[in-house]
């Protein structure tokens, strides 16, 4: 791979975690639950308002690495640690999409659920522009793959159980902290675990060849 397509992947991938992150502030606003993954990070900043949703993500992000460290250990790759550069900007892409999309009405329960809707669709386009990408995995996906690589069970079993686990823990502490009354996950992160992933499929199937051929020219 050359130098100037290395450069071109890297930089689908800030267009691809871009996307993701604008994503999940669409559905955010919508105040219906976030993505599985962020549902941990979303249910945290409704408790703890002096970070941000962006600066929770960071550090759900970071700790998902220091998890891939230690299952990993000595098979853990030094090129792997971009992953901790990579958080740091999914975060604040993160809050300047809450800020950019702070102004759509959200009144009423049915712009909220085509908050969420559009929020799916976005952030599928930017997983299927990140995996294009084909560098540096994030952090949630990377965690998953350490951890069917060490059992040896199969990803797509393993990351259904790892969102399972995610929303479980953010309901739980949902509980805790809020005098056993759920916040931050609702239908909308039903709706994301369902869809995401079969929009996924839907933009992989179009995009890959044509985003393929710009990185290699």
């Amino acid at each position: 791979m050359t130098k100037k397509e290395t450069a071109k992947r890297y930089l689908l991938l800030i267009i691809g975690l871009f996307l993701s992150a604008l994503g999940v502030a669409f559905t955010k606003h919508g105040e219906l639950g976030v993505s599985p993954i962020s549902s941990v990070a979303n249910v945290l900043s409704c408790k703890f308002s002096f970070f941000t949703l962006g600066t929770w993500l960071i550090i759900w992000n970071c700790i998902l690495i220091a998890g891939q460290i230690l299952i990993l250990r000595k098979k853990f790759r030094l090129i792997q640690l971009l992953q901790i550069p990579l958080s740091f900007l999914f975060g604040y892409f993160t809050d300047f999409g809450l800020w950019c999309v702070s102004a759509l009405p959200a009144d009423h329960y049915i712009q909220r659920l085509l908050l969420v809707f559009i929020g799916i669709v976005i952030l599928a386009l930017g997983v299927c522009v990140s995996v294009i990408a084909n560098v540096i995995m994030n952090s949630g996906e990377a965690f998953v793959k350490a951890v069917s690589d060490t059992i040896h069970k199969e990803f797509g079993n393993v990351k259904i159980a790892f969102d399972l686990s995610c929303v479980v823990a953010a309901v739980l502490l949902s509980l805790f902290f809020f005098d056993f009354s759920v916040v931050g996950t609702r239908e909308g992160t039903v709706l994301s675990a369902v869809f995401t992933g079969v929009v996924v499929k839907f933009f992989t199937k179009r995009l890959k060849k044509p985003l393929e051929y710009l990185v290699a020219k």
